[in-house]
C-alpha cells in the first residue's frame, strides 16, 4: 500500500520574486549565492574555481531535474525485504523512461554539461540519456560589442523527439548563443523537444528578454540575477518591474557584477 505522504510530489525549488514570467526561475538559495560569490572573486583561480563551479552545478542540476523531469509511481524493495515482505518503497520518483539531452557549449559549458550528464545517468535509463557538444563563440564588431554567435563545429545526435534538452551554460549574458542553440534544436533535428531548459549560474535582464522573446516556451533557471548597472531606484524594486531600465551588461557585454569571463577562467585560456 502506498503511503499517502509519498503518493505524489509538488516539488518546486524556492525562488525569489520577479516579474519576468512563469518560465523564469531565479533560485532563492543562500548556500549557492555564497559559493557563487567565492567562485566570482578575483582571488579564486584553478583548481578552486573548477571545484566550486562543479559543486554549484550539482546543486542546480538536482533542483532542475527534480522540478522538470517526468515522474512515475515506483515499487522498489529494500534490503529489509528478506525479513519484512512489506519493506517496499511505493511512491513517487523520477521516471526512468524520461529521455534527455544535455548540451555542452564550449568553452564554459563543457564541464557543467558533464556534471549534468553524470547525474542524468544516475536517475534515468542511461540508454535514453545523451550528451551533445556545440563549439560556439561570441561574434563581435570593431567596438567589441557582441552582435551574434558563431558556430565552429558540433557533435550532435540525430533526434530530439520528446526529449528534455538541457543547456548548462554558466553565464547568460546577451542570449545570442542560447537563442542560436535552441533554434537549432527546435528546427534542424528530427522531432521536437519536450522542453528546452537553460541552466545558468548568472543571468542578466538583457539575456532573459532576448531568450524569452525568441523562445517564449524556453525554461530558464539561474542561481543569480545580475543587474548591477541599473539605476539605484530600479535596484530597489522587484526584478522585472522596470525591465526596460534594468542593465547587467557593460559596453562590451560582460556581466556586472558577474564573474569576469568564466570560460577563460575555467580553462586558463585567456585571449
Amino acid at each position: 500500500m502506498v503511503d499517502v505522504a509519498y503518493a505524489e510530489s509538488r516539488f518546486r525549488p524556492p525562488e525569489i520574486a520577479h516579474r519576468y514570467g512563469p518560465c523564469v526561475h531565479l533560485l532563492d538559495d543562500p548556500l549557492a549565492w555564497t559559493l557563487l560569490a567565492r567562485a566570482c572573486s578575483p582571488e579564486t583561480v584553478q583548481p578552486d574555481v573548477g571545484r566550486l563551479v562543479g559543486v554549484l552545478y550539482q546543486n542546480l542540476a538536482r533542483a532542475v531535474l527534480a522540478a522538470e523531469l517526468g515522474r512515475a509511481r515506483v515499487d522498489i524493495p529494500t534490503r529489509m525485504i528478506s525479513s519484512h515482505p512489506e519493506a517496499v518503497y511505493r511512491g513517487a520518483a523520477l521516471s526512468r523512461a524520461t529521455k534527455a539531452v544535455t548540451v555542452g557549449i564550449a568553452r564554459a559549458g563543457t564541464m557543467p554539461s558533464q556534471v549534468v550528464y553524470e547525474l542524468l545517468n544516475e536517475v534515468l535509463d542511461p540508454a535514453l540519456v545523451r550528451q551533445d557538444h556545440l563549439f560556439m563563440s561570441r561574434q563581435t564588431n570593431e567596438q567589441g560589442e557582441v552582435v551574434g554567435a558563431t558556430w565552429h563545429d558540433a557533435k550532435i545526435g540525430r533526434d530530439v523527439e520528446g526529449r528534455h534538452v538541457l543547456f548548462p551554460d554558466p553565464m547568460g549574458a546577451t542570449g545570442s548563443s542560447m537563442v542560436s542553440a535552441m533554434t537549432y534544436y527546435k528546427t534542424a533535428l528530427e522531432g521536437r523537444p519536450a522542453k528546452c531548459i537553460a541552466m545558468h549560474l548568472i543571468v542578466t535582464p538583457e539575456y532573459i528578454r532576448r531568450v524569452t522573446e525568441a523562445h517564449p516556451d524556453a525554461i530558464i533557471y539561474a542561481l543569480r540575477l545580475d543587474r548591477g548597472l541599473s539605476p539605484a531606484r530600479v535596484l530597489k524594486t522587484e526584478p522585472g518591474t522596470h525591465w526596460d531600465e534594468e542593465r547587467g551588461l557593460n559596453s562590451i557585454q560582460y556581466i556586472v557584477p558577474g564573474a569576469g569571463g568564466v570560460g577563460e577562467i575555467l580553462n586558463n585560456a585567456w585571449l
